[in-house]
C-alpha cells in the first residue's frame, strides 16, 4: 500500500503539471512540469541525501523533459483523427515515439545523477557535448540526408532528441549505469504509451460531442503514465548514497528551477497582447489596465516565489534531515502552487463563472489530494530490492514492446470505426 500511495503521489503531480504545461507549451512548460515530477518523487523516497540535492536533481529533470518541449505533434494527432486505418496507426505509432524521446530524456538524466556517488560521478560536459554532437548527427543524417519526414511541413527536431536520447543511452551502458538505464527506459515506456493512448482519449472525446479540454486530457495522461514509469524504475531499486552536494552548483540549480523557469515561462508564455485579445473575447471593460494587472500579479509571483523558495532553501537545505522534512516539501508544493496559479492568470480563471467541469478548477481538488497522499507517506521511505544494478532481460523488453504494438493496434482500430470526420483531420499517405 505504501508503494501504491507512492506511484500515485508522482503519477498525479506529474499529470497535473504536463496538464498545466498544456497552457504554456514548448520547451518551458515542459521543464517546470519535469522539475515539480522530479520533486514528488524525491519527497515520496524519503532518502534524506536526495533531499539535500533536490535543486540540482529538479534542474536534471527539468532540463531533460523540457528537452522534448522542442518536437512538433500537431499533425501527428490529425492523424490519428483519420479515417484510415494506416493513417491513424502511424499517428499513434509516432505519438508513441515522440512520448517515448520525452519520457527517455526527462527520466535518464536525473536517474543518471542519483546513480553517482563518491567512486563515481557523470562527466557531465563529455555527456553533454555527446549529446548535442548526437543531436546533430541524427537530424542532419534523418532529415536532410534520408529524408524521413516524420511531420511535414512542421519542424523534425524529433530525430534530433533521437541522437541525443541514443547518445545518452549509449553513455550509460559503457560506463555501467544500467540503474538509471532502465528508469529512462521504463519513463519512455510510460511517456509513450501515455501520449498515444491520451490522444485516443481526446479523439474518442471530441468525436463525443462532450463540451471539455480533451487536449488536456491527453496531455494529463502523458505525465501521468510518463510519471509512472519514471517513479516505478526509480522506486524498485535500490540506489547508492549520494554524496552532499556542492554550494555552488546547488545554487545555481535553485535559481534555475526557482526563478529562471517561471520568469522565462511568463515572458514566454504571456503578454499584455494577449491578455488583451482574451479580455475582449470575454467582454470585459477596461481591457488595458486589466492587461497590464495581469502582468503584474505574473511578474510580482515569479518574485515573491522565488525569494520564498531561495530563503526555504538557505535555512533548511543544508541539513539533510531538515531537507527532507521541510525544505523538500516546501519546494515541491510552491512549485506546484505557482504553476497552478500562472496556469489560472493564463486562462482568466477568476473572470469565469466557477464551474467543477473545467480543468482549472479540477485542479485545486487534485491539489488537495497530492496533500493528503503526502501527509500520509510524509514519514515513510519508500526502498526498493537490491539488485546490485543488473540490468533486466531483452526478453521481458521485447514482451513489453510486443504488447505496446498490440495496445496500438487495438485503440486504432476503436478510433477509426467509432467517429465520423473529425475536424484537424490530416492524411499521410
Amino acid at each position: 500500500m505504501k508503494l501504491i500511495s507512492a506511484y500515485l503521489f508522482v503519477t498525479t503531480a506529474m499529470g497535473l503539471a504536463w496538464a498545466m504545461r498544456g497552457h504554456f507549451g514548448h520547451e518551458w512548460g515542459a521543464a517546470w512540469a519535469g522539475a515539480v515530477g522530479v520533486l514528488a518523487l524525491l519527497l515520496v523516497s524519503g532518502r534524506r541525501d536526495w533531499a539535500r540535492r533536490a535543486p540540482v536533481l529538479a534542474a536534471l529533470g527539468a532540463i531533460g523533459w523540457g528537452a522534448g518541449g522542442m518536437m512538433s505533434y500537431g499533425i501527428v494527432v490529425g492523424y490519428c483523427r483519420s479515417l484510415s486505418y494506416p493513417n491513424a496507426l502511424y499517428g499513434y505509432a509516432m505519438l508513441a515515439v515522440i512520448g517515448g524521446l520525452y519520457g527517455f530524456v526527462g527520466g535518464g538524466l536525473p536517474a543518471l545523477a542519483l546513480e553517482s556517488d563518491e567512486k563515481k560521478r557523470p562527466g557531465w560536459a563529455r555527456l553533454m557535448a555527446e549529446m548535442v554532437a548526437g543531436g546533430m548527427l541524427a537530424w542532419g543524417l534523418i532529415i536532410y540526408q534520408m529524408e524521413w519526414l516524420m511531420t511535414p511541413p512542421r519542424s523534425e527536431l524529433w530525430a534530433a532528441l533521437l541522437g541525443a536520447a541514443g547518445a545518452l543511452a549509449w553513455y550509460m551502458t559503457r560506463n555501467g549505469y544500467h540503474r538509471a538505464l532502465r528508469v529512462a527506459a521504463y519513463s519512455a515506456l510510460g511517456a509513450g504509451t501515455g501520449f498515444a493512448v491520451g490522444n485516443f482519449f481526446q479523439t474518442l472525446g471530441t468525436s463525443s460531442g462532450i463540451p471539455y479540454n480533451w487536449w488536456n486530457v491527453m496531455e494529463f495522461t502523458l505525465g501521468f503514465l510518463g510519471g509512472l514509469g519514471m517513479a516505478y524504475g526509480v522506486l524498485t531499486r535500490e540506489w547508492p548514497e549520494s554524496k552532499a552536494p556542492a554550494k555552488s552548483g546547488t545554487w545555481i540549480a535553485a535559481i534555475f528551477v526557482f526563478l529562471f523557469i517561471p520568469f522565462t515561462n511568463m515572458v514566454n508564455g504571456m503578454s499584455t497582447e494577449r491578455f488583451l485579445e482574451k479580455a475582449g473575447r470575454l467582454g470585459l471593460a477596461g481591457a488595458q489596465a486589466f492587461a497590464a494587472r495581469q502582468m503584474w500579479i505574473a511578474a510580482s509571483l515569479v518574485v515573491l516565489f522565488a525569494i520564498t523558495l531561495l530563503l526555504i532553501w538557505r535555512k533548511w537545505g543544508s541539513d539533510p534531515e531538515k531537507a527532507r522534512c521541510r525544505a523538500l516539501p516546501a519546494a515541491f508544493f510552491l512549485v506546484t502552487l505557482e504553476y497552478n496559479l500562472f496556469a489560472y492568470l493564463q486562462l482568466l480563471t477568476f473572470r469565469r463563472p466557477f464551474s467543477f467541469g473545467r480543468s482549472e478548477t479540477l485542479y485545486v481538488f487534485i491539489l488537495a489530494g497530492l496533500f493528503v497522499l503526502w501527509y500520509i507517506n510524509r514519514k515513510k521511505k519508500t526502498p526498493g530490492p537490491a539488485d546490485n544494478g543488473i540490468p533486466e532481460s531483452g526478453r521481458r523488453w521485447l514482451t513489453i514492446l510486443g504488447l505496446l504494438a498490440l495496445l496500438l493496434l487495438t485503440i486504432t482500430l476503436i478510433s477509426v470505426n467509432t467517429h465520423d470526420a473529425l475536424p484537424g483531420a490530416h492524411e499521410r499517405f
